[in-house]
């Protein structure tokens, strides 16, 4: 079970339409595809879910060498320091990167022994994970046309319902003026009935314009609000104006439960440094009454990884996001997952339960190695724009 190697590749994972959310809209995501190789020949597989980080990974590989996959505390001893802030080292980025890395020593372990992730960590809690379907301002593209207005938004909506009788919807705010969502968001319940909505403004609003977006939206019964405002502070603020409840991508635990706000946190498997902390992090949420979803936008790997923990963990109850239905790429057998009856099935194979498309990788990198990284501010159209808070 000692590591052998451990290589990275970078990846562009396109969208079938570039989708708006806050700050600009955004045609591709860039990530890393990492497979780790042990000396009895198991290939585990993991993923940075924030960009190009071939270099970090490769050179935390060769400290990696030799190590037993199952001993992953010593693994990150090695190679994230053990320290809060470093004035000479990117503390945030190692521990993402480190996270690709520790998933593909499960999914290695999960190979070796033939049991799934879940079975690792203690069980399984369900068969199907809940997951929210998104919307949004669409621009045009190669194969898909897009949505413009809102009555287009809500028709896709509709859609989503008839052909994949989706449950919970989820989309972007604060992304287009107030009156235009308002009516966005009313044809949108026209056309979902009763089923529970939630709003995403990225952070785009400030304390006053949430406070006037809040007022305006009161009449269509918005379940969850996910950073209406940047911090947790202003999201306290507005707590006394909707019984909506609030969430964050940020992590702070302590503030959360001392200002009572966020009610969720939502992130991924990497920013905490990969699945053994999310796991200690989802224990402490539970302990403190604050729930957790994870959030979307990676490719097929650290999807299924999320899948796997989210059964593996009862307290992981509330829908959590996917964008499965706006890829147009995946880098593993099948593509992406396909969402029914607002979930999808947990993979039942072993370790992450995914195989790696080597065609597809190979398809993926090379549209990397064309359009570069993913976001990038200085792509116009892609993710650019104004940055100016709304």
């Amino acid at each position: 079970m000692k590591i052998r190697s451990i290589s990275a590749t970078a990846v562009n994972i396109p969208f079938v339409a570039p989708y708006r959310f806050s700050y600009g809209s955004i045609a591709s995501l860039t990530k890393t595809v990492i497979q780790l190789r042990t000396e009895d020949g198991v290939v585990g597989l993991g993923e940075c879910a924030d960009g190009d980080r071939v270099r970090d990974v490769e050179v935390m590989g060769e400290a990696l060498i030799g190590l037993d996959i199952r001993l992953i505390q010593d693994a990150r001893r090695r190679v994230v320091p053990d320290m809060e802030y470093s004035a000479w080292a990117n503390l945030p980025g190692l521990r993402r990167a480190f996270g690709g890395i520790e998933m593909a020593m499960w999914d290695a372990r999960g190979k070796t022994e033939g049991v799934p992730l879940w079975h690792l960590l203690g069980g399984k809690a369900r068969d199907h994970v809940a997951l929210t379907e998104y919307f949004s301002f669409r621009e045009p593209g190669p194969t898909h046309p897009g949505e413009s207005t809102p009555l287009e938004i809500a028709r896709f909506c509709a859609e989503m319902i008839e052909q994949h009788d989706a449950r919970i919807f989820e989309g972007k705010l604060a992304t287009v003026d107030l009156a235009t969502e308002v009516e966005m968001v009313r044809e949108i319940r026209a056309a979902i009935g009763d089923r529970e909505l939630r709003l995403d403004a990225n952070g785009g609003w400030t304390l006053p314009s949430a406070r006037q977006a809040i007022l305006a939206l009161q009449p269509y019964d918005v379940a969850w609000y996910e950073e209406p405002v940047e911090s947790y502070e202003e999201m306290a603020a507005l707590r006394a104006m909707t019984p909506a409840s609030f969430s964050a991508h940020r992590i702070d635990l302590r503030k959360a439960v001392a200002l009572g706000a966020p009610d969720a946190i939502v992130t991924n498997l990497n920013e905490l440094g990969g699945i053994a902390n999310t796991v200690a992090f989802i224990a402490a949420c539970e302990r403190f009454d604050v729930g957790f979803r994870f959030h979307s936008g990676e490719t097929g790997i650290a999807s299924a990884a999320y899948l796997q923990v989210s059964a593996a963990l009862e307290p992981v109850r509330g829908a959590s996001q996917t964008l499965f239905r706006w890829y147009a790429d995946d880098v593993i057998e099948g593509g992406p997952f396909v969402p029914k009856s607002g979930a999808v099935s947990v993979p039942d194979g072993p370790g992450l339960g995914v195989v790696l498309d080597s065609k597809a990788l190979e398809r993926c990198h090379q549209r990397y190695c064309d359009e570069g990284a993913f976001p990038a501010a200085t792509k116009a159209g892609r993710y650019g724009g104004s940055f100016r808070k709304l």
